[in-house]
């Protein structure tokens, strides 16, 4: 099912609202500026909304993403507030937080790829082919 154009748009600006407060709203040690929002998804009825987070130079430890996950459910109301107050909407959704780990996934294949052996020659029997 795809998403709709005002899911997208109410993402995007909660996107925006959350990275804003890490940089100068949250007061919270454990949320600080080296944290990126990738992404927001919002449910078709406007309920729940997804907030996916990575780590910037993190060694991508479990500590790491468990310690933000905690910052993040301890100031998941203020946060609500803040969204309120800069979007109109009737019911401001519930905020999820899932840690994002695509980078991480990405430099683990880059390493897979860089230990493959490649070779420019041709096989054998594809050369009888020719």
């Amino acid at each position: 099912m795809s998403r709709g154009y005002r899911q997208e748009r109410i993402g995007e600006e909660i996107r925006k609202i959350i990275s804003g407060l890490l940089l100068h709203g949250l007061k919270d040690p454990r949320l600080n500026s080296l944290i990126s929002i990738s992404a927001v998804e919002v449910t078709r009825d406007y309920s729940y909304a997804t907030v996916y987070f990575s780590v910037l130079g993190a060694d991508s430890g479990e500590d790491v993403y468990a310690e933000t996950m905690e910052g993040f459910k301890s100031s998941a109301g203020f946060i609500r507030r803040e969204i309120g107050n800069k979007i109109r909407m009737k019911h401001v959704p519930e905020l999820i937080f899932k840690p994002d780990r695509s980078e991480e996934y990405g430099r683990h294949i880059d390493t897979i790829i860089d230990t493959l052996e490649y070779s420019d020659s041709v096989p054998e029997e594809d050369k009888d082919a020719d």
